[in-house]
């Protein structure tokens, strides 16, 4: 539940969409769902229990994975779907509507320009990118096909999530001036493991594409992927990406002057590369007027704060949510999609809700409508947020402060950083400088 957010019941699903949607009787939405393995089988489900919307074709490089998938598909009661290791070949499929993105972060967003390319909209995981060059690319050829993108930050369907925003707005808790991000999951070191043959069944080529070919390991594949700069973000851009969403939206700012990320990969002796503790300090300046956001990562041995991660069944559950910090009071958000607020200097009780929403079925909602605007997660919004992490992780890096140039998009006088926010793609799975 708290790394996926707010799923729904098969009829709260269904009944999410709008009554406009529902009277579309005859309005079939067809969805491929690409990368199937851990979040992509979550969005085969949710898809599943939607009316009028039909999962046309599944795409996994991993054989294994793929085949298993499209038995749960027909043990469902539903037709079996098209099955492709490649996506490519599925993309010149014209009869598909959109195209469903939970593959590695490597892989994000060129299957996100390539789908746009080819008219299909899209729903694509967090983080939209990899590095900043390839997530501006996605943004561009969202706007260029006008295409329907919706970023994978679910907490934006919320509806306790969106109500605590408004609250801030309408100033429940005074001038909001800081936010923090929380991200404190207990992760195990995952060892090491040694260089052997890929395994049957997996296509490793088309598993690599734009990234370095590196010799296959069980830590490079299946979900440690995500602890490896050639493939992953770090926490801060896996379950983190979450939370940084949240903290910028409800700050109401767009993009940071100046960022520190420190921090490192402690206890552990293993083929992890990206920090297990890290703390990252963001500094805005809109009109005049400075904010600040913090966040933080931890790997193990962490507490609860402000009822954040209080609602798991274990003492040791993971603490994710955020923070904010107004001149009336603050205010708490958690990964199980509920606020509390507390007011005053005698910090008496504010507002406070818990309920969920479906970040899926107002994908699919706004692939009907064709509105930009129905969008609870447009990919310009998830692109901003994805920027902070990829900072945070050149700052971290690089062992020292950047300042970012939201206008030219680059870090002022700091060319080491600023080439950091690309990277060489490996032919033919290269990113476009035009799209």
């Amino acid at each position: 539940m708290n790394r996926r957010y707010f799923l729904m019941s098969s009829a709260a699903a269904a009944g999410a969409l709008s009554s406009k949607v529902r009277a579309s009787a005859n309005d079939t939405v067809r969805v491929a769902c690409v990368g199937i393995r851990g979040q992509g089988n979550s969005h085969i489900h949710v898809y599943l229990q939607m009316q009028n919307v039909e999962i046309a074709a599944l795409c996994d490089v991993d054989e294994n994975v793929l085949n298993k998938r499209l038995d749960e598909v027909v043990k469902s009661g539903k037709k079996k779907p098209d099955s492709y290791t490649d996506v490519r070949k599925l993309l010149e499929d014209k009869s598909i509507d959109a195209i469903s993105i939970a593959t590695p972060n490597h892989w994000h967003a060129l299957i996100g320009i390539w789908a746009c390319q080819a008219g299909k909209d899209v729903y694509c995981e967090k983080p939209c990118s990899h590095d900043i060059f390839e997530g501006r690319q996605l943004v561009h050829a969202a706007q260029k096909y006008n295409r329907i993108v919706q970023h994978g930050t679910n907490s934006r369907s919320g509806v306790a999530v969106r109500e605590a925003v408004g609250k801030m707005r309408e100033g429940l808790i005074g001038d909001v001036y800081m936010a923090r991000g929380l991200c404190f999951k207990w992760r195990d070191t995952i060892g090491h493991a040694p260089e052997e043959a890929v395994p049957a069944g997996v296509h490793y080529d088309l598993w690599t594409g734009p990234a370095q070919m590196l010799p296959f390991t069980r830590n490079h594949f299946h979900y440690n992927w995500h602890w490896n700069w050639n493939y992953g973000n770090g926490d801060i851009g896996n379950q983190g990406i979450h939370e940084m969403d949240i903290a910028r939206w409800g700050l109401g700012v767009k993009y940071p002057t100046r960022v520190n990320g420190m921090g490192g990969h402690f206890m552990f002796d293993d083929d992890q590369q990206t920090p297990n503790t890290m703390t990252s300090a963001f500094e805005f300046d809109e009109g005049g007027k400075k904010k600040m956001l913090v966040f933080e990562v931890r790997h193990w041995m962490t507490n609860h704060e402000a009822g954040i991660g209080e609602g798991g069944k274990h003492p040791d559950s993971n603490t994710i949510g955020n923070l904010f910090y107004g001149s009336k009071g603050y205010l708490a958000i958690d990964g199980y999609g509920q606020y509390k607020s507390w007011l005053g200097r005698e910090q008496q009780p504010g507002p406070s809700r818990a309920e969920g929403g479906n970040n899926w079925a107002n994908f699919i909602e706004a692939v009907r409508s064709r509105k930009q605007s129905d969008l609870n997660a447009p990919i310009e919004e998830g692109f901003m947020s994805t920027v902070l992490v990829h900072l945070a992780n050149i700052s971290y890096r690089l062992g020292r402060s950047i300042e970012f140039d939201s206008e030219t998009f680059t870090c002022k006088g700091d060319a080491e950083a600023t080439a950091m926010f690309t990277r060489k793609y490996r032919e033919p799975f290269v990113i476009p400088e035009k799209v």
